[in-house]
């Protein structure tokens, strides 16, 4: 027969009581995230189209470019290719403004040139070949 003492049952029932608030908090958290993630994009489209670069460095610049932009959902750039895919709403950015955003930020895109300025203060390794 075992036997327990009182201390040995309220010690169980705090560890178990502590695991079951850490298993609800994590999955409602989970259940935030789904909910977060199904943003509705209806009558988004994707676009790609070529953005001239080099390295990781370059990689992080321009997706930096369009993170946090109304009407963006997602933007990728590919290093091996440079191939950029945007998949954005464009009745509230154009895809002009999207080549204008990279741009700016120093990389030339098929339809948009940066400025000569900017793109002179890049680091050395994402000087690319201008076209």
């Amino acid at each position: 027969m075992i036997i327990f003492t009182q201390s040995e049952i309220k010690k169980s029932f705090s560890i178990n009581n502590n695991i079951m608030k850490k298993t609800a908090i994590l999955f409602t958290v989970l259940f935030a995230l789904v909910i977060i993630s199904c943003e509705n994009t209806e009558g988004f489209v994707t676009e790609k189209f070529t953005v001239y670069g080099n390295c990781g460095m370059c990689k992080k610049t321009i997706e930096g470019s369009l993170a946090d932009v109304d009407g963006i959902s997602t933007a990728e750039w590919n290093m091996s290719n440079d191939e950029m895919t945007v998949f954005f709403d464009p009745k509230a950015i154009s895809l002009e403004d999207i080549h204008a955003k990279i741009a700016s930020v120093g990389y030339d895109t098929e339809e948009e040139k940066a400025p000569d300025e900017v793109y002179e203060k890049l680091h050395s390794c994402c000087k690319y070949e201008r076209p």
